[in-house]
């Protein structure tokens, strides 16, 4: 993805969450020059991976297979006590991230508002695969029995808890709008514990064409 369209969807997730009421923390907004010799002070947000993220898994088109997002707080298993984490991120109509469970992370996803988020489900096999087993999930608290490839669409409101092992792909439902999605979770480590159905790139490789407008979580080892 080249740096300009990266800025300019940051840009636009920024007026977004503002639409939503939604205010990101102070450092949210610093430029790159703002973090240099900050690690000591600020080691929890570059080790945990706090800020800035996205990807377009690969696909080369954001907008069909992509999803931006802001990391809140986040544990680090190997540094700290924390246990838990917490996102926010936009999803786009029709706008994809691909079939994947997580080993470790148990995690709500929450619809805090805008369009309807659709994720489509299956429990995964022994060979990590999609099972046609039938499962159970919660969704607002309500137990429910599914089957294989079960839709859920959440409404502003609703959200669903994904356990370890569920395989979900989500998108915007057409003709509703954008979504502003929360994530509550386990501790996130997006470098080890994504298991997508099909192999994709978590993160993109970048085409340096302008100055970083603010950076990204991959991107600290290269400011701070």
């Amino acid at each position: 993805m080249k740096r300009s369209e990266i800025n300019q969807l940051i840009r636009e997730s920024i007026e977004f969450f503002n639409r939503m009421n939604f205010k990101l923390p102070p450092w949210a907004f610093w430029k790159p020059a703002d973090w240099k010799g900050k690690y000591e002070t600020c080691s929890e947000i570059a080790d945990n991976m706090l800020g800035w993220d996205l990807s377009d898994f690969g696909s080369g088109n954001f907008h069909r297979r992509g999803l931006i997002l802001f990391t809140l707080r986040n544990g680090n298993l190997k540094k700290d006590k924390k246990p838990y984490a917490e996102k926010a991120m936009i999803v786009e109509e029709n706008q994809e991230t691909p079939m994947h469970f997580h080993w470790g992370k148990m995690e709500d996803i929450i619809n805090r508002g805008g369009g309807n988020l659709v994720l489509e489900l299956f429990a995964s096999d022994k060979k990590e695969q999609l099972s046609e087993a039938e499962f159970d999930i919660q969704i607002d608290g309500v137990k429910h029995h599914l089957g294989p490839n079960a839709r859920v669409v959440l409404k502003p409101g609703e959200s669903i808890c994904l356990e370890q092992g569920i395989y979900h792909r989500f998108y915007g439902e057409p003709g509703k709008g954008k979504v502003f999605v929360g994530e509550v979770s386990a501790v996130n480590d997006d470098t080890s514990d994504n298991r997508f159905l099909d192999p994709v790139g978590r993160f993109p490789e970048i085409e340096e064409d302008e100055e970083p407008l603010h950076l990204l979580v991959s991107d600290y080892k290269n400011f701070i």
